[in-house]
């Protein structure tokens, strides 16, 4: 893989496909550029896809030094400035959705709109007694995961997490998946430790002045479901959409799914 020098960190990258709109993808926690392989060929049909690993993940630089969510905002905005892609779209899946709203709301002149799946912005979130056991819960699994990483249990912390959220699914993941998550637990470690985890800033991101997609899946644990509620409600030129038959990872739950939303989504409001 190609990879460039931002914030003094290599990024790994590739970029699919020759369409005259450009398109950033932002990976969640634990997986890499790779976890958008089942739509990269359809998108790049219609667009120039960047897809790439964050840092801490896959086959970019792994600090040693302890890693912020800040840092990641920073250099997906390097990236998308070093290979001239501005205006861009962007979208995100779960922490990648919160580092691209994230930066939304600090440089809103790098993007021509968004789109972003479950966020977990907790902080957000009205108190709800149906559902603030489950992001409680969430957030416990999060801090223990990190608490068995620093431990030095990798592969434990990995399983973990996948059968807290997805029980039974830890054996069914293809033997790859399963290592790449292992390699990329210390990122974990450090986003699940950084204050802003579930934070961001609603003042900032409610004068973002793209289009944005929000979207969730019918099959995604409820927790998300407020969150998307209050940045629906904060950000001004919004749509919202629900995915049938997904969860939190729809691109590769249901490639289809996602793919159809967000294509006629960038299509409706690029000129």
């Amino acid at each position: 893989m190609p990879s460039l020098t931002v914030n003094g960190v290599r990024l790994a990258y590739q970029i699919h496909g020759t369409g005259k709109i450009p398109l950033v993808m932002v990976h969640g926690s634990w997986l890499a550029g790779e976890q958008w392989d089942a739509v990269v060929p359809e998108l790049a049909a219609s667009f120039r896809v960047l897809t790439y690993d964050r840092r801490g993940h896959g086959d970019s630089e792994r600090p040693s030094s302890q890693g912020t969510i800040g840092e990641s905002v920073a250099d997906l905005a390097a990236l998308i400035e070093q290979l001239g892609l501005a205006p861009v779209w962007v979208a995100g899946n779960s922490l990648g959705a919160s580092i691209t709203l994230r930066l939304a709301g600090e440089r809103p002149d790098l993007f021509a709109g968004l789109t972003a799946h479950e966020p977990p912005l907790y902080s957000l979130a009205v108190t709800d007694p149906a559902v603030d056991p489950m992001i409680e819960a969430d957030m416990r699994t999060d801090a223990a995961a990190a608490e068995r990483i620093a431990s030095g249990d990798h592969a434990g912390a990995a399983e973990q997490f996948v059968e807290a959220n997805a029980p039974g699914m830890w054996t069914q993941l293809p033997p790859e998946a399963r290592q790449m998550m292992i390699e990329n637990a210390p990122a974990f470690h450090d986003e699940a430790n950084d204050p802003t985890f579930y934070d961001v800033d609603r003042d900032r991101i409610s004068a973002f002045p793209r289009p944005a997609l929000l979207t969730q899946g019918d099959q995604s644990p409820p927790q998300y479901a407020p969150v998307i509620t209050e940045l629906a409600e904060a950000l001004p030129s919004v749509e919202v959409s629900t995915l049938t038959g997904v969860g939190h990872l729809p691109h590769m739950e249901h490639p289809d799914a996602y793919v159809d939303a967000l294509t006629a989504f960038v299509h409706e409001h690029t000129p």
